[in-house]
Protein backbone atom coordinates (compact mmCIF):
# COMPACT_ATOMS: atom_id res chain seq x y z
CA UNK A 1 0.00 0.00 0.00
CA UNK A 2 3.07 2.61 0.86
CA UNK A 3 3.83 1.95 -2.64
CA UNK A 4 0.39 3.41 -3.83
CA UNK A 5 0.61 6.38 -1.75
CA UNK A 6 4.52 7.12 -3.10
CA UNK A 7 3.46 7.18 -6.34
CA UNK A 8 -0.22 8.74 -5.80
CA UNK A 9 0.42 10.61 -2.41
CA UNK A 10 -2.81 13.08 -2.89
CA UNK A 11 -5.09 10.19 -2.62
CA UNK A 12 -8.66 11.08 -0.38
CA UNK A 13 -9.48 8.93 3.10
CA UNK A 14 -12.37 7.13 0.71
CA UNK A 15 -9.26 5.77 -2.18
CA UNK A 16 -6.67 4.83 0.84
CA UNK A 17 -9.46 2.89 2.50
CA UNK A 18 -10.67 1.53 -0.69
CA UNK A 19 -7.03 0.50 -1.96
CA UNK A 20 -5.99 -0.64 1.12
CA UNK A 21 -9.21 -2.83 1.52
CA UNK A 22 -8.21 -5.03 -2.41
CA UNK A 23 -5.42 -7.04 -0.65
CA UNK A 24 -7.88 -8.82 1.75
CA UNK A 25 -10.87 -9.18 -0.49
CA UNK A 26 -8.84 -10.91 -3.42
CA UNK A 27 -6.85 -13.01 -1.33
CA UNK A 28 -10.10 -14.07 0.36
CA UNK A 29 -11.71 -14.12 -3.33
CA UNK A 30 -8.86 -15.59 -4.87
CA UNK A 31 -9.16 -18.85 -2.40
CA UNK A 32 -12.40 -19.63 -3.53
CA UNK A 33 -12.29 -18.69 -7.62
CA UNK A 34 -8.48 -18.59 -8.16
CA UNK A 35 -8.02 -15.27 -10.94
CA UNK A 36 -4.34 -14.60 -9.70
CA UNK A 37 -1.73 -16.67 -9.34
CA UNK A 38 -0.31 -16.95 -5.62
CA UNK A 39 3.05 -14.92 -6.49
CA UNK A 40 0.98 -12.12 -8.11
CA UNK A 41 -1.49 -12.24 -4.67
CA UNK A 42 1.69 -11.42 -3.02
CA UNK A 43 3.04 -8.51 -5.35
CA UNK A 44 -0.63 -7.44 -6.00
CA UNK A 45 -0.04 -3.84 -5.31
CA UNK A 46 3.18 -4.25 -7.20
CA UNK A 47 2.05 -6.25 -10.63
CA UNK A 48 -1.51 -5.26 -10.33
CA UNK A 49 -2.80 -2.22 -8.70
CA UNK A 50 0.40 0.02 -9.79
CA UNK A 51 0.65 -1.23 -13.00
CA UNK A 52 -2.93 -0.72 -13.55
CA UNK A 53 -2.26 2.84 -12.51
CA UNK A 54 0.51 3.69 -14.83
CA UNK A 55 -2.81 4.79 -17.14
CA UNK A 56 -3.83 7.07 -14.03
CA UNK A 57 0.06 9.05 -15.21
CA UNK A 58 -0.68 8.71 -18.33
CA UNK A 59 -3.71 11.11 -18.64
CA UNK A 60 -6.26 12.14 -15.82
CA UNK A 61 -9.50 11.47 -17.24
CA UNK A 62 -11.88 14.17 -16.76
CA UNK A 63 -15.47 13.83 -15.00
CA UNK A 64 -17.85 11.86 -17.09
CA UNK A 65 -15.39 9.94 -19.03
CA UNK A 66 -16.58 6.36 -19.92
CA UNK A 67 -14.48 3.56 -20.03
CA UNK A 68 -14.58 -0.23 -20.94
CA UNK A 69 -11.62 -2.51 -19.94
CA UNK A 70 -12.02 -5.54 -22.14
CA UNK A 71 -10.73 -8.73 -20.93
CA UNK A 72 -10.81 -7.50 -17.26
CA UNK A 73 -9.58 -10.80 -15.60
CA UNK A 74 -9.85 -10.25 -12.23
CA UNK A 75 -10.89 -6.65 -12.28
CA UNK A 76 -7.39 -5.16 -13.82
CA UNK A 77 -6.88 -2.13 -14.95
CA UNK A 78 -10.17 -1.66 -14.40
CA UNK A 79 -11.02 -1.89 -10.56
CA UNK A 80 -7.81 0.47 -9.45
CA UNK A 81 -8.65 3.11 -12.14
CA UNK A 82 -12.22 3.26 -11.16
CA UNK A 83 -10.65 3.65 -7.15
CA UNK A 84 -8.73 6.42 -9.07
CA UNK A 85 -11.43 8.24 -10.98
CA UNK A 86 -14.41 8.09 -8.65
CA UNK A 87 -16.40 10.47 -11.17
CA UNK A 88 -15.82 8.58 -14.37
CA UNK A 89 -17.73 5.16 -15.52
CA UNK A 90 -15.90 2.53 -15.89
CA UNK A 91 -17.89 -0.76 -17.73
CA UNK A 92 -15.56 -4.24 -16.91
CA UNK A 93 -16.13 -6.69 -19.74
CA UNK A 94 -14.61 -10.49 -19.81
CA UNK A 95 -16.24 -13.46 -21.35
CA UNK A 96 -15.23 -15.85 -18.29
CA UNK A 97 -18.24 -15.45 -15.79
CA UNK A 98 -16.22 -17.21 -12.53
CA UNK A 99 -13.56 -14.28 -13.33
CA UNK A 100 -16.55 -11.33 -12.88
CA UNK A 101 -17.84 -13.07 -10.04
CA UNK A 102 -14.65 -12.02 -8.43
CA UNK A 103 -15.12 -8.48 -10.04
CA UNK A 104 -18.58 -8.13 -8.66
CA UNK A 105 -17.52 -9.52 -5.20
CA UNK A 106 -14.62 -6.97 -5.14
CA UNK A 107 -16.53 -4.27 -6.57
CA UNK A 108 -19.36 -4.91 -4.01
CA UNK A 109 -16.80 -4.88 -1.08
CA UNK A 110 -14.97 -1.36 -1.67
CA UNK A 111 -18.49 0.39 -2.75
CA UNK A 112 -17.73 0.92 -6.19
CA UNK A 113 -20.87 2.96 -7.38
CA UNK A 114 -18.96 3.48 -10.77
CA UNK A 115 -18.64 0.27 -12.49
CA UNK A 116 -20.72 -2.29 -14.01
CA UNK A 117 -19.69 -6.00 -15.55
CA UNK A 118 -20.99 -7.62 -18.11
CA UNK A 119 -20.44 -11.31 -19.27
CA UNK A 120 -20.13 -11.50 -22.71
CA UNK A 121 -17.47 -11.05 -25.77
CA UNK A 122 -16.88 -7.31 -26.33
CA UNK A 123 -17.53 -7.52 -30.10
CA UNK A 124 -21.14 -8.25 -28.32
CA UNK A 125 -21.35 -4.93 -26.74
CA UNK A 126 -23.53 -2.25 -28.57
CA UNK A 127 -22.10 0.76 -27.06
CA UNK A 128 -19.41 3.82 -27.17
CA UNK A 129 -16.46 5.08 -24.67
CA UNK A 130 -14.27 7.59 -24.61
CA UNK A 131 -11.73 5.26 -23.93
CA UNK A 132 -10.92 1.41 -23.97
CA UNK A 133 -8.35 -0.12 -21.60
CA UNK A 134 -6.64 -3.71 -21.58
CA UNK A 135 -3.91 -5.59 -20.53
CA UNK A 136 -2.43 -7.30 -22.96
CA UNK A 137 -5.38 -9.92 -24.19
CA UNK A 138 -4.39 -9.86 -27.69
CA UNK A 139 -1.82 -8.50 -30.45
CA UNK A 140 -3.27 -4.57 -31.35
CA UNK A 141 -4.51 -5.33 -35.21
CA UNK A 142 -6.88 -8.35 -32.96
CA UNK A 143 -7.61 -5.86 -30.34
CA UNK A 144 -8.27 -2.72 -32.68
CA UNK A 145 -10.61 -5.22 -34.51
CA UNK A 146 -12.80 -6.34 -31.67
CA UNK A 147 -13.50 -3.14 -30.50
CA UNK A 148 -14.16 -1.49 -33.84
CA UNK A 149 -17.22 0.77 -33.81
CA UNK A 150 -17.18 1.19 -29.87
CA UNK A 151 -14.67 4.58 -29.86
CA UNK A 152 -17.31 8.09 -29.07
CA UNK A 153 -16.60 10.43 -31.04
CA UNK A 154 -17.17 13.33 -28.72
CA UNK A 155 -13.86 14.33 -27.28
CA UNK A 156 -13.84 15.98 -23.62
CA UNK A 157 -10.03 14.68 -22.43
CA UNK A 158 -6.51 15.94 -23.15
CA UNK A 159 -5.81 12.35 -25.33
CA UNK A 160 -7.66 11.65 -27.98
CA UNK A 161 -10.24 9.04 -27.93
CA UNK A 162 -9.14 5.89 -28.28
CA UNK A 163 -7.57 2.69 -26.79
CA UNK A 164 -4.79 2.67 -23.76
CA UNK A 165 -3.38 -0.64 -23.74
CA UNK A 166 -1.01 -2.21 -20.84
CA UNK A 167 1.96 -3.92 -23.07
CA UNK A 168 5.40 -5.16 -22.45
CA UNK A 169 8.44 -5.72 -24.60
CA UNK A 170 9.22 -5.01 -28.16
CA UNK A 171 6.16 -3.48 -29.67
CA UNK A 172 7.78 -2.34 -33.18
CA UNK A 173 6.37 -5.06 -34.99
CA UNK A 174 3.24 -5.13 -33.86
CA UNK A 175 2.56 -1.59 -34.00
CA UNK A 176 4.03 -1.17 -37.49
CA UNK A 177 0.68 -0.33 -38.95
CA UNK A 178 -0.18 2.03 -36.11
CA UNK A 179 1.86 5.47 -36.50
CA UNK A 180 -0.63 7.25 -34.42
CA UNK A 181 0.63 5.04 -31.48
CA UNK A 182 2.26 6.95 -28.37
CA UNK A 183 4.43 4.84 -25.95
CA UNK A 184 4.88 5.77 -22.36
CA UNK A 185 7.49 4.11 -20.66
CA UNK A 186 5.92 3.07 -17.15
CA UNK A 187 10.01 2.93 -16.07
CA UNK A 188 9.61 6.56 -16.18
CA UNK A 189 7.03 7.00 -13.12
CA UNK A 190 7.82 3.65 -11.87
CA UNK A 191 11.66 3.04 -10.43
CA UNK A 192 10.82 -0.41 -9.73
CA UNK A 193 12.46 -2.72 -11.88
CA UNK A 194 9.25 -4.67 -12.84
CA UNK A 195 8.11 -1.92 -14.87
CA UNK A 196 11.37 -1.82 -17.20
CA UNK A 197 10.01 -3.16 -20.28
CA UNK A 198 6.38 -2.17 -19.17
CA UNK A 199 4.22 0.66 -21.36
CA UNK A 200 1.11 2.04 -21.83
CA UNK A 201 0.73 2.16 -25.22
CA UNK A 202 -2.21 5.07 -26.31
CA UNK A 203 -3.96 4.16 -29.67
CA UNK A 204 -6.24 7.11 -31.37
CA UNK A 205 -9.32 5.19 -32.99
CA UNK A 206 -11.67 7.56 -35.29
CA UNK A 207 -15.05 7.73 -34.94
CA UNK A 208 -16.60 5.88 -38.23
CA UNK A 209 -20.21 6.93 -38.60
Amino acid sequence: MELILNYFPNLTKTQIQQFKALENLYQDWNLKINVVSRKDIEELYLRHVLHSLGIAKVIQFKPGTRIMDVGTGGGFPGIPLAIMFPECRFHLVDSIGKKLKVVDEVVAGLGLENVKTTHTRVEEIDETYDFIVSRAVAAMPTFVRWIKGKVAKTQTNDLKNGILYLKGGDLSEELQDYRAATLYELSSFFSEPFFETKKVVHLPIKFKG
